[in-house]
């Protein structure tokens, strides 16, 4: 004779299914909020942690390490180098997310100031030739935007002004640049009237080349709504 569970065996274990059911849907949303937060950029906060103050010995240590590897590993093998200097998890997760995102450059946070609900950083980028401070607008949506991708600049507007046309008569090769930044003057920071954050950044107009001469400065606002999306920049004047 074969015994049949008792009702309360077989409601237990129904109850044990139902749960095991619920569990498994529940691991299943939190790993799909994770990879949204991954994806918009909220995951992780930047903060003054992410800052490392480069020793003056660790470029000619890393080009020690790195340069006799394969040319194609020596970013990778660079940031590595971090670690071996002293550079805390945050600060190397830091560069290699602004070197996944920027094509390859290899930055250094080496300055933040909070703002909110965006906040400022300053990037060194050992490696380049020249501009070698950035600007960098972080914590918002997207979480950081390069100051000095120039693409995003309202260049209409700066077409548009008469300042810039009487300027381009007497030096027709007369553009924005990159700024010279120093890594240490902030921008300024304010609200706008729908209670949304804008940062006041100048670039200089220079005649043709880096070294070329400067021929004035063309400012622009970085808006930002309420929640730190940015909402793009605004050509607002020019000085000389």
């Amino acid at each position: 004779m074969v015994l049949l569970p008792g009702k309360s065996i077989m409601h237990s274990m129904m109850n044990r299914r139902t749960l095991n059911r619920r569990i498994t849907l529940l691991t299943l949303l939190l790993m799909l909020v994770a990879v949204a937060q991954a994806q918009d950029g909220s995951a992780q906060k930047i903060t003054e942690s992410a800052v490392w103050k480069i020793p003056a010995t660790f470029l000619a240590g890393a080009h020690k390490a790195c340069d006799s590897g394969p040319a194609s590993e020596f970013n990778i093998c660079f940031i590595t180098q971090m670690t071996k200097a002293g550079a805390g998890d945050d600060a190397v997760n830091f560069t290699r997310t602004l070197f996944q995102g920027n094509g390859g450059d290899v930055g250094i946070l080496t300055g933040f100031h909070a703002v909110g609900p965006v906040d400022i950083g300053w990037v060194t980028y050992p490696l380049r030739a020249n501009t070698n401070y950035g600007l960098l607008l972080l914590n918002g949506k997207p979480r950081i935007v390069e100051a000095e991708d120039l693409k995003h600049l309202d260049h209409k507007g700066l077409e548009q002004s008469a300042q810039f046309q009487d300027l381009k008569e007497q030096f027709p090769k007369v553009d924005v640049w990159p700024g010279d930044r120093d890594g240490k003057t902030w921008p300024t920071a304010q609200n706008d009237s729908d209670g949304g954050l804008q940062f006041t950044i100048g670039y200089p107009l220079i005649n043709g080349c880096h070294a070329c001469a400067h021929e004035g400065t063309a400012i622009f606002n970085w808006n930002f709504d309420e929640k730190g999306k940015f909402k793009g920049t605004q050509f607002i004047g020019m000085t000389q």
